[in-house]
């Protein structure tokens, strides 16, 4: 596993449990060359989860895109990385044990049902990205729905 600070590719693992209700293994590692520790995750080799885009053109489901959004709307909020990858696993078992494949659309109306019991301003955030608000009156319709 390469390091991500120095770039060495050889590490230690320190400590191994799991993680996403079994669905993962988290290692904390150390790298051989600098000493710094990092945290890796090792899941099942599945088949992957296909994202349809409104343009009809498809794209494997990246976990990292889809955390670096959520965690935007959830920044400086009190939502932590552990809520934020809860989400996402939950997200993720539930497209595959239906078809394997969700619109992009779909995934976006998964990720607000979920924020909007976490928090209301991550959820206004994301829905304000995510539903491409042009006026202030769309503001006001989805600040209506999460009272």
């Amino acid at each position: 596993m390469r390091c991500p600070y120095c770039g060495f590719e050889e590490s230690k693992v320190i400590d191994s449990r799991s993680a996403d209700e079994g669905e993962a293994i988290r290692r904390r590692r150390e790298c051989l060359e600098c000493q710094k520790r990092f945290t890796t995750y090792e899941r099942y080799g599945e088949r992957p989860v296909i994202v349809i885009k409104s343009d009809g053109s498809s794209e494997p489901f990246d976990r990292t895109k889809l955390m670096r959004s959520i965690m935007v709307a959830c920044a400086k909020r009190p939502v932590g990385p552990e809520t934020i990858n809860a989400i996402i696993s939950d997200i993720e078992s539930s497209i595959r044990s239906a078809s394997g494949e969700v619109s992009s659309k779909e995934l976006g109306e998964m990720v607000l049902s979920r924020l909007s019991s976490v928090d209301d301003v991550a959820y206004i955030r994301f829905a304000s990205v995510y539903k491409d608000f042009k006026s202030v009156e769309e503001f006001a319709l989805a600040l209506e729905e999460i009272e």
